[in-house]
């Protein structure tokens, strides 16, 4: 396994970054190569510090950052030499086989899109969150990328996010779900509608429409939804979990007899910090690209980005990509299938 970290995108600096590869592959020995892109300058020097000296590591320069405020494609295409754009390289030349970056979101879209390009029959590729409930966790997808979709892309998500939630998440049959305002067959606007005959018409385990308010409830694994809804449910679901966690905080500290409760309680409030952890899948993978592609958050520390790094290496090891082009090709064969037999004649 051959991986590409962009170290020059996250909001910590580049030093952070290393270490959490360093500690990657100190836990990993099926990791052959792993590629530091970025500025070298400023990659040596923070080698010594952090006391990396793994024979796999090799350092690839790039003398351009993409920014937070860089416009994605047009970044993208004027800064040739930028560390997101090198380590797409080392995938699209086949020097590495995944890459992770911390970076602007959109530009890694955006260099996926132009320098990788789609998986076969793929339309459109998705940011796929995971998010933990108390009984399970469920694949949001997508969760940013795509503002405006048609409904064959949401159909495709529902097969890539079924994929990604049995190879990676274990479910052996995941129950698919798309997110409308109500679970009636009727429910929904034009693109939510239409794509749910499409799902209806996949080889999936698809329970039909899902609200809000059912995401917490266990009822599924895979929700799925355009990028603009997708995006407004995760990070106000971030949101809610840091507003919560900081009330009882401030709550228990209130009183003595408070103070003495959450003691007693300790244990617990740490299961469900664990539970809730971001740092365990330490970012999202973009699904339907020619490479794996892990997007880390900006603000990752070092366990968040070796935890990324290990399920990026997971997703190669399941052969992720492999199994999204051929599930791709037999919901379109259906699909195909499906409008041919619609529209044709009825015999006289």
């Amino acid at each position: 396994m051959r991986i590409a970290v962009d170290v020059m995108g996250g909001d910590h600096g580049c030093g952070v970054v290393i270490e959490g590869a360093r500690r990657a592959l100190a836990a990993d020995p099926r990791i052959t190569t792993l590629y530091l892109v970025g500025n070298q300058a400023d990659i040596h020097a923070a080698l010594p510090s952090r006391g990396f000296r793994d024979h796999r590591m090799r350092v690839v320069h790039a003398s351009e950052v993409l920014t937070m405020e860089d416009k994605p494609v047009s970044a993208v295409r004027k800064k040739k030499d930028c560390s997101i754009a090198r380590a797409a390289e080392l995938v699209h030349d086949g020097k590495a086989d995944a890459m992770v970056s911390l970076g602007n979101t959109g530009g890694v879209f955006a260099t996926a899109t132009l320098k990788l390009g789609r998986v076969a029959g793929v339309d459109r590729g998705g940011i796929a969150a995971v998010l933990p409930t108390p009984d399970n966790e469920f694949v949001l997808l997508d969760s940013g990328a795509n503002i405006e979709c048609k409904p064959m892309h949401l159909a495709h998500y529902a097969v890539m996010g079924s994929v990604y939630s049995r190879e990676i998440l274990g479910y052996k049959n995941p129950r698919v779900g798309l997110l409308s305002i109500g679970t009636e067959d009727n429910k929904g606007n034009e693109l939510t509608l239409e794509a749910f005959k499409l799902c209806k018409q996949l080889d999936l385990n698809f329970v039909g429409n899902v609200e809000g308010h059912d995401l917490f409830k266990s009822r599924v694994e895979v929700v799925v939804c355009d990028g603009f809804v997708g995006n407004i449910v995760l990070k106000t679901c971030e949101s809610l979990a840091v507003g919560i966690f900081t009330m009882l905080k401030r709550e228990l500290k209130a009183n003595l007899g408070r103070k003495l409760g959450a003691l007693l309680a300790q244990n617990a409030f740490r299961t469900i910090k664990k539970r809730m952890d971001p740092e365990a899948y330490g970012g999202a993978p973009l699904l339907g690209f020619n490479g794996a592609v892990m997007k880390a958050h900006g603000s990752a520390r070092e366990r968040a980005i070796a935890s990324a790094i290990r399920v990026t290496t997971e997703s190669l090891q399941h052969r992720i990509n492999q199994i999204i082009a051929q599930q791709i090709a037999r919901a379109n064969e259906r699909l195909v299938a499906a409008e041919t037999s619609v529209s044709a004649p009825v015999p006289a």
